[in-house]
């Protein structure tokens, strides 16, 4: 799959990703977006990542910026270290596909690109002739920036921002593991949570790439989550995705909690009015205040976001939250944040969960829905969608269909992907990933077990309709 934009952000196989590649991306970033006060460029822990960087720090400097390096930080720091400096941003990463991929996330100065950046991008690269003419029309080319400079202080203040809204008490006398693999945001996970009052325990810690999806985590994962939480006197165990955006939280078994009811709370910690997040989230969402339902992917919630104003937050099935107003904390100010977060979502759950006598507690005092999601891997996209196209055009594929699976179909939305409405009122969604070569089934229902379940034969029957 050629490197393309996807729900998040240019991805591809790194083989692919070429210097010259990544080149002509940074260039066509700065001349079809505003570049503010310069570019800042950060990294995760991927082996690509560092020369992928290079690149981008090169690039930037001939286009005429001033390009601040601020290393391996987690996507959402680098984010907030960048706006506050009125400057444009790119992370170097690939989230949580495999470490034989990689990517780039691109930032303005207010914030993550929405869809309509994204096309001025490609239309640059689209027209390169056309984009060189105009260059040469408007006159002498940039000259080259000034020597790039190197910042390590956004993993302290994406710190410092919660520790200043929550207090240094947040979590006292929590016991919290953290799953640190070979996440970027672990060393500053491990800080934060003292700096918050909290116990913390190291594990898992990995010197190679683990692709660490927190929407689809696998079955050695959770197996490995409930061991830890059964052999070490713990409270909850934490963790991020590879470039620190998307949380991970467990309760004291190591049983995940789903990252849409992690946005539930989160929003009802901050009063929020309007809560905007794609169709594959909790519709239990609705039982908390208005709702706009987006397509999957933070530009689409970005732009609800934008359209709802007010006192908006928004979030996706995978945890990342976006703060969309200047909140006001326990302790402190909150400024806006319209970017994925994973910090702000672990943090305000377990402030509560303190309160409430635990995270398992916390989270029974829901709305009863449950979620489970996973995906097939290595499908080629053409494939991912024949299969969606043939059940969405043929009532009698999509009856046997669901017939194997003990369901029948009351309604359905297209909004992104095949997203049915069960007689049981059970909600089954498949969508192609717009970041990866895989296929992806959410299941919504009334308890936990019955969604894992669910979204277990759910994945075997779709295994068992693509061609060999």
């Amino acid at each position: 799959m050629a490197p393309r934009f996807g729900t998040s952000g240019l991805r591809g196989l790194v083989k692919e990703l070429t210097p010259d590649l990544i080149t002509a991306h940074v260039r066509a970033f700065a001349l079809a977006c505003p570049m503010g006060t310069g570019l800042w460029v950060g990294r995760d822990l991927r082996d690509s990542s560092p020369d992928m960087a290079k690149v981008v720090v090169r690039a930037g400097q001939a286009m005429g910026l001033a390009v601040t390096d601020c290393g391996a930080v987690p996507t959402p720091a680098l984010a907030l270290s960048a706006m506050r400096a009125g400057a444009a941003a790119i992370m170097v990463t690939g989230s949580h596909i495999p470490a034989d991929r990689n990517g780039m996330k691109f930032y303005l100065p207010d914030g993550e690109i929405a869809k309509a950046d994204e096309a001025a991008i490609l239309k640059v690269l689209d027209r390169p002739a056309a984009a060189a003419a105009a260059a040469a029309a408007a006159g002498p080319g940039p000259a080259p920036g000034p020597a790039p400079v190197s910042e390590t202080g956004a993993g302290p203040r994406w710190i410092a921002r919660y520790v200043t809204a929550f207090g240094p008490l947040a979590l006292a006398g929590l016991r919290i593991g953290v799953w640190s693999h070979s996440a970027v945001s672990r060393d500053l996970l491990l800080t934060a949570l003292p700096a918050l009052g909290a116990q913390v325990t190291d594990l898992g810690r990995s010197d190679s790439f683990i692709p660490v999806d927190t929407e689809a985590v696998p079955p050695w994962a959770r197996d490995q989550l409930a061991a830890w939480a059964a052999g070490n006197p713990l409270d909850a165990i934490l963790s991020t995705d590879g470039d620190g955006d998307r949380p991970l939280l467990t309760d004291a078994t190591g049983r995940i909690v789903p990252g849409d009811i992690l946005g539930q709370i989160t929003a009802q910690v901050l009063a929020a009015a309007t809560l905007v997040t794609p169709v594959s989230s909790n519709t239990g969402a609705e039982a908390i205040g208005p709702v706009i339902r987006t397509r999957i992917g933070s530009p689409f919630v970005i732009e609800g976001m934008a359209q709802a104003g007010g006192r908006v937050v928004g979030y996706e099935a995978n945890g990342g939250f976006l703060l969309g107003f200047d909140a006001t904390g326990p302790a402190g100010p909150l400024p806006a944040l319209a970017t994925r977060d994973s910090l702000l979502p672990l943090v305000a759950t377990l402030s509560q969960a303190r309160a409430a006598g635990g995270v398992a507690a916390l989270v029974a005092r829901q709305p009863a829905r449950f979620t489970a999601s996973d995906r097939v891997e290595d499908i080629p996209p053409a494939t991912s969608a024949a299969l969606i196209a043939t059940l969405q055009s043929h009532p009698a594929e999509l009856a046997a269909f669901l017939s194997d699976l003990g369901e029948a179909p009351a309604s359905r939305n297209l909004t992104d992907g095949l997203r049915l409405t069960l007689q049981s009122g059970r909600i089954l969604h498949l969508r192609p990933s717009g970041n990866a070569p895989e296929l992806r089934i959410y299941i919504e229902a009334e308890h936990p077990d019955i969604a894992a379940d669910l979204a277990r034969r759910g994945m075997a029957l779709l295994r068992s309709k693509i061609p060999a």
